[in-house]
Order: C-alpha cells, then sequence, then structure tokens
C-alpha cells in the first residue's frame, strides 16, 4: 500500500467524517460507508477532492472500486502510474 496516498487520502475524508467516527477509525479495511458512515453526497464529495488532488479522472463505472480505503488507494495508484 502507497503510504503517501494513504495519507493525503485520509485527510480528504477527514472532513466529511460524521460526528460519531472518530478520524482514528479511516483505516485500509475501512469501508467508506458501511464503517464510517459517510453519506452518499459526502462520497460524491470525496471523488472530487480525489480527483483534484491526484489529478485523476474516476468514471462513473469505476465508483465502485472505491468502497473500501485499500480499494480507493489501488484504484489512485492505477490512474497515477499509467501517466
Amino acid at each position: 500500500m502507497n503510504q503517501e496516498i494513504y495519507d493525503q487520502l485520509e485527510e480528504i475524508i477527514k472532513p466529511y467524517l460524521p460526528e460519531d467516527v472518530d478520524a482514528s477509525a479511516i483505516k485500509p479495511s475501512s469501508h467508506l460507508v458501511d464503517d464510517l458512515n459517510i453519506n452518499s453526497t459526502h462520497l460524491v464529495d470525496i471523488v472530487l477532492d480525489v480527483e483534484d488532488a491526484f489529478d485523476i479522472t474516476i468514471e462513473e463505472d469505476e465508483l465502485p472500486d472505491m468502497d473500501t480505503v485499500e480499494h480507493s488507494i489501488n484504484l489512485i495508484e492505477s490512474k497515477t502510474t499509467v501517466r
């Protein structure tokens, strides 16, 4: 797992966590909706922030690939190494 991407992704996710979820809950295996309780509106915001932060485009059919933190990192890695 790419630690640099993980750290950056963690910073992107933190502002969207609901009040009842602490930032320490963010782990590679964390499911964004089921574990971190991020709602669908915030998921869209996270995707947009990820696209901006990493200068990538995430297609609609790739959104299911961002269900967990680790899967999101894998998707980001695959898109940033293609350049």
